[in-house]
């Protein structure tokens, strides 16, 4: 499938190129999330008008992605959870849960898609977890789980 892209995305391509992808992907994630269309004479023509828009926008995210990486960068965040005595988690953590450690801490929304675990964090120990804020902006975390005390 052939679609022609609205955003910078990493691996893919930069605004106005046009490029083939497999169809879920286009349909159910490019499409539908604004960051492409499908390749039509007519949307080639439109993208091409809007270019200078679609380049601006980039910019101001790009600038946002930039203070929020200055904030999180290199940041360390604890976790406190039950653990067994192999010290393996009762659960493992997920993006979802350090999206709303950064969100509660830094007052700052990152979804849990732009977080990319390179292992699953299932034991006590200190982790490192990358966050895609922009195409071109990666920042990295520290995670230290610990082991929470049990209550008698």
């Amino acid at each position: 499938m052939e679609v022609i892209l609205l955003e910078n995305i990493k691996n893919l391509g930069n605004i106005g190129d046009v490029v083939n992808v497999k169809r879920g992907h286009g349909r159910n994630f490019l499409i539908k999330y604004g960051k492409a269309l499908k390749a039509s004479k007519e949307n080639i023509e439109f993208v091409q008008k809007k270019k200078t828009e679609l380049n601006e926008k980039n910019t101001t995210l790009k600038k946002n992605a930039k203070k929020i990486h200055e904030i999180i960068n290199k940041k360390k965040y604890k976790f406190s959870k039950l653990a067994k005595d192999n010290d393996e988690l009762y659960g493992s953590i997920k993006p979802k849960d350090i999206s709303k450690i950064i969100e509660e801490t830094d007052k700052i929304e990152i979804k849990p898609s732009q977080i990319d675990l390179s292992s699953e964090i299932n034991k006590v120990g200190n982790y490192n977890s990358k966050i895609n804020l922009h195409a071109e902006i990666i920042a990295t975390i520290h995670i230290e789980v610990v082991k929470q005390e049990e209550k008698k």
